[in-house]
């Protein structure tokens, strides 16, 4: 189905000829696949529909183009551009819509997107990196609107780096810088705020990205006068326009996406001048319609005028297509008749095929289960109940996983109290079939791989006698050091990064060493740096995406969630983005300087490792372990650490910190107190103080909130002190609420209390300025030996008499 229409060569009218056809049969596939798909979510066979029709034929012209090693970063319309460059066939489409949970049927998510939502594989089986090379690229695609552009910037971004930085093995990434990055968005997306900052970004880095915008004038039922002032990005865009060797900016194309030669020639233009000159480029694609309206959620009858429906009829750009080609005596109408026909049998015929596909395993398990159930029944005194449910099995002739679990469920509750060889064979079906189905739906949220970062053994950091104390900050510059010398295709990036080492010094000097590419000052633009590190991961570089502040990751946290977090689990394996986020944070001055927003953080972006190292040497240890791994991960520093005191070790860039691994500070027999970063240091402080009351306090740095304790040190210490308070600077019910939980319900600690467990974090508010502000803002050392007294008290009574 690949488009086989090559750009300006000397060829003869009817290879010409043949290749206009191909094209066209290209663009009709697409749309009937866009009308068939419709009808079967309204028949109930597919839950959602959002389809590309109306956009086919500039598709086709971007199609022509777009090379091997190329990155699509897109939005919900490309199906047929998917089509053009052979990523995607008619039974594939459909079986997205259905939802087949089988990666081979369904590539592009294994039925964990909506259908329209595109992907191509990067990874072979055990992880590794294909030869991206050897194929055209496309990351996959979110929903969320305009959120595919900050991941764009950074797909060409990392072409710069391949063209520019020396010693990167780029075989299986880059031809020497030349590979593009195109995007795509609907007009009305384009008043995203991701928008402007990704379109700025590119103008400032000057990075081969080209940007589509299909303009039907539409934002679901909202017309253009309401999204874009003048109604048209090109025109507000205007400022970004190049200059003629004076500055640098955007090459700005405007084609009617209607116009099969216009669309041809512009595309040529805008990828030679991007391929080769390293600019960003913007094509609108105007005049373009949406003939069955915004998704299958609506009709567009609703809010358009019969004037507006008819221009949309008439300037259809497949109808514009066929027309020129009988004009042009390409084909006649006859002809294309006779094409139209066909191609409508041969997509019903896929849509067929993917439906039988979808459903035959389904049926076949059914199957198994209708005579076990007749077992069940015949053994049990409840026969005639579970021969109903029998007889609603046999009776669905689309049944679906959960139908049948659900079932086989519903028919055990009927044998409560029943004991026979036909009850264990039902419950044996049920766990084989739920662990067999369950990773259909959940697999794949972290690596698979052998470089899941979890396989990297610890190494401990060495110190000899002579080694001296330094300002923290140091360890972690001179570890980065070594970093950058071992790993020439890693870089760091961010605000104050550059120039001057980070605003904390833990940079200092590297920029002159290793150049403004790979240590870069950024813009203020958080979303878009956490998007650069995502496109740069995905083609084989390893960035550092540094975040001023902790609370300055909310204005990236929509990326980290919706894009970085699930990137390997809506590919199911098949992408990935081992991307490391640098920031600092916990206590300070200021509502805005000092946030710990730790519970928002760990319900939001599961899929990506929260590290919280108490100090520098551990915080370089996350550092050099994520390095050996394929996964991304968040490094909280603290902020209140870079001038404190730590030894030097030898082994920096070697010594490695364990994820998922608690560390006992203080051994203890009278409580458990549980904590991370910069709070640490003021439960530390509180033990020793606890100690001349006679509380012995055994004190545990949890070190990484996701994982979190894989080995269940911390219920060991539970058994051994029988009490567990869960000290945290994060909001109530924030991060000590899921530390609780997994304390409690997966290390089953409950068993060992004689307290109530407890917490005790900051208040409801945020940390007002200045050192007061923190202190009753936050716990003190004051409120946790308060704490830990009450909860001995209660205890003991006689041996710890009330304080107040």
């Amino acid at each position: 189905m690949q488009s086989e229409t090559s750009s300006k060569s000397a060829i003869s009218f009817e290879d010409f000829k043949e290749q206009v056809l191909s094209d066209y049969k290209l663009a009709v596939t697409s749309r009937e696949c866009s009308l068939l798909g419709r009808r079967e979510v309204l028949t109930g066979k597919a839950k959602f529909g959002i389809f590309g029709d109306g956009k086919e034929v500039p598709q086709l012209a971007w199609a022509k183009v777009f090379q091997n090693g190329d990155f699509r970063s897109g939005y919900y319309r490309d199906q047929t551009f998917m089509m053009a460059i052979g990523a995607l066939n008619i039974q594939q489409f459909f079986a997205g819509l259905y939802a087949t949970t089988d990666i081979e049927q369904e590539p592009s998510s294994a039925g964990r997107q909506m259908g329209g939502h595109f992907a191509t594989h990067s990874l072979n089986e055990d992880g590794t990196w294909k030869n991206l090379m050897q194929q055209k690229n496309s990351s996959a695609d979110i929903s969320p609107t305009a959120g595919q552009m900050p991941r764009l910037l950074g797909l060409a971004q990392a072409s710069k780096i391949y063209r520019n930085v020396e010693g990167i093995d780029a075989e299986k990434f880059s031809n020497n810088g030349n590979e593009i990055a195109w995007g795509t968005i609907g007009n009305a997306s384009t008043s995203e705020g991701l928008f402007w900052e990704t379109i700025n970004a590119a103008g400032v880095l000057q990075v081969p990205m080209v940007m589509n915008v299909w303009d039907d004038e539409y934002g679901i039922s909202v017309h253009a006068r309401h999204q874009t002032t003048k109604e048209n990005i090109s025109e507000v865009l205007k400022g970004f326009q190049r200059d003629a060797g004076e500055n640098n900016g955007y090459e700005i194309f405007t084609v009617n996406g209607w116009d099969y030669p216009a669309l041809i020639d512009t595309y040529e233009q805008a990828s030679k001048l991007a391929r080769e000159e390293h600019i960003p480029v913007l094509i609108h694609v105007q005049q373009l319609t949406q003939p069955q309206g915004h998704s299958t959620s609506g009709s567009h009858e609703r809010y358009k005028s019969e004037e507006r429906l008819q221009w949309e009829r008439e300037y259809d750009c497949n109808v514009k297509m066929r027309e020129w080609m009988i004009e042009t005596n390409i084909a006649t109408d006859e002809e294309l008749q006779e094409i139209e026909k066909e191609i409508k049998k041969l997509v019903r015929d896929g849509k067929k095929a993917a439906w039988e596909a979808h459903g035959k395993p389904v049926k076949q398990e059914a199957q198994n289960l209708l005579p076990l159930l007749d077992e069940v029944a015949a053994a049990s005194s409840k026969k005639d109940f579970i021969l109903q449910l029998k007889k609603e099995v046999a009776e669905n002739r689309e049944p679906l996983k959960r139908d049948l679990l659900a079932t086989a469920r519903k028919a055990l509750r009927y044998l409560i109290g029943e004991d026979s060889a036909a009850k264990n064979e039902l419950i044996s079906w049920i766990e084989s079939y739920r662990k067999a189905i369950q990773p259909q739906y959940s697999s794949h949220l972290y690596s698979g791989s052998e470089f899941n970062a979890l396989k990297i053994d610890p190494v401990a950091p060495t110190y000899e006698d002579k080694n001296e104390d330094v300002d923290a900050r140091l360890i972690l510059r001179d570890n980065f050091d070594k970093i950058f010398e071992k790993y020439p295709e890693t870089l760091i990036f961010g605000e104050d990064t550059g120039e001057i080492g980070d605003v904390n010094q833990g940079l200092e000097g590297l920029q002159e060493k290793y150049g403004e590419l790979r240590i870069a000052d950024t813009g203020i633009r958080e979303a878009t740096i956490l998007g650069q590190g995502i496109g740069m991961a995905m083609r084989g570089l390893r960035p550092i995406a540094e975040i001023q502040y902790l609370d300055y990751l909310l204005y990236s946290l929509q990326i980290m969630s919706d894009d970085l977090a699930t990137l390997q689990y809506r590919t199911k394996g098949k992408q990935k983005a081992p991307l490391i986020i640098r920031t600092r944070g916990h206590r300070l001055e200021g509502i805005w300087h000092s946030g710990s927003p730790m519970g928002g953080i760990l319900n939001l972006i599961r899929g990506i490792h929260v590290l919280v190292p108490r100090n520098m040497t551990k915080a370089a240890g996350f550092y050099n372990t994520l390095l050996e791994s394929d996964e991304p991960a968040l490094v909280i520093e603290s902020l209140n650490g870079y001038r404190l005191k730590e030894k030097m070790p030898n082994n920096l860039g070697e010594f490695k910190t364990a994820l998922g691994v608690v560390e006992t500070l203080k051994v203890g027999a009278d409580i458990t107190l549980v904590s991370y970063g910069s709070t640490l240091r003021l439960v530390e402080q509180a033990a020793r103080e606890l100690l001349e009351v006679g509380i012995d306090a055994e004190v545990i740095d949890v070190q990484s909130l996701l994982p979190f304790d894989l080995n269940h040190d911390i219920v060991e210490s539970v058994a051994k002190t029988n009490r567990l308070l869960v000290i945290d600077e994060d909001v109530p019910g924030g991060a000590s609420a899921f530390i609780i939980q997994k304390v409690m319900e997966e290390q089953d600690a409950w068993k060992y209390l004689d307290s109530k467990p407890q917490t005790l974090t900051a208040k409801d508010h945020r940390p007002a300025y200045g050192t007061d502000g923190d202190y009753f803002s936050k716990p003190s050392v004051e409120d946790i030996f308060e704490k830990v007294y009450e909860i001995m008290n209660e205890a003991e009574p006689d041996k710890f008499p009330q304080l107040r």
